[in-house]
């Protein structure tokens, strides 16, 4: 009679491409590695929607985020640098683009309250409506 129990034992070969593949978007972590997406793209538009905002609210969403993304801290999961890791962005990098873009981007041309209140007012509605000119 053949003995069976030592393939029982016996470790399973496993490539290090299959080991780590869980991590890299296998479907164990899909679900883990959206919510982390979520965290960072709310991060990002709470950074760009507010860092010039004129309201004390809007100001400390800014601040928040922009300490966030500064922090270096890596003891909590959901940290700036682990999440980039898991997604596979250089934090570095985009440290750099989101400090590009709040210099360059000119604090005239970022919309105000009063300005985002003025342009939702509806327009009066025309007296006659608009003509057309006959091609020549």
């Amino acid at each position: 009679m053949a003995d069976r129990s030592f393939g029982l034992f016996e470790p399973d070969a496993l490539l290090p491409a299959q080991f780590y593949a869980a991590f890299r978007g296998g479907s164990g972590v899909r679900g883990e590695r959206r919510l982390m997406l979520a965290v960072l793209e709310d991060a990002l538009d709470c950074y760009q929607k507010y860092a010039v905002s004129p309201d004390g609210h809007g100001q400390q969403l800014f601040d928040e985020a922009n300490h966030w993304i500064a922090s270096n801290d890596r003891g909590w999961f959901f940290s700036y640098e682990n999440i980039c890791e898991t997604l596979e962005i250089n934090p570095e990098y985009l440290r750099r683009g989101l400090d590009s873009w709040r210099k360059e981007s000119p604090v005239g041309a970022r919309p105000t309250v009063a300005a985002a209140r003025a342009a939702s007012k509806v327009d009066p509605p025309r007296s006659e409506p608009p003509t057309m000119r006959a091609a020549s």
